[in-house]
């Protein structure tokens, strides 16, 4: 003779209650699926855009190696390199240099300035960066 070992809150449940169970645990994995899915196929790629004088002149991904010469009417010019998903400005004609000295930027959010041309260069669709300081 087997006996049967079930606990005993389970030995009050109805066969609808079971059912009913089922079907909301299929729902909940079908959300997060859906959800999953969602997510991964609204993800845009990671871009470099590029303002002149606040007008938008062009858009570089951040996965594809370039450099791009960003060249302005009275001859001054910024150099745009794009290396392993960062956006650099190694070269300039403005006389203090501040945008070719800073760090490479690849967070959504960051950018690259360059006051004396008019240039900003703004990560679009990246990752969000992370929270340096809160201030209340």
């Amino acid at each position: 003779m087997v006996k049967s070992v079930v606990p005993a809150g389970l030995k009050s449940m109805k066969k609808s209650d079971v059912w009913l169970i089922g079907v909301l645990a299929a729902l909940a994995l079908a959300s997060f699926g859906g959800l999953s899915l969602y997510s991964k196929l609204g993800t845009k790629e990671p871009e470099a855009v590029v303002y002149l004088e606040g007008k938008e002149q062009g858009r570089y991904a951040l996965s594809e190696d370039t450099k791009v010469k960003i060249s302005l009417e009275n001859g001054n010019y910024n150099i745009l390199k794009i290396q392993q998903g960062k956006a650099d400005m190694v070269e300039a004609s403005c006389p203090d240099k501040v945008c070719v000295n800073h760090r490479p930027v690849s967070m959504q959010g960051e950018s690259l300035v360059c006051l004396p041309n008019q240039v900003v260069v703004e990560i679009e669709n990246g990752e969000e960066g992370e929270v340096d300081a809160s201030v209340n």
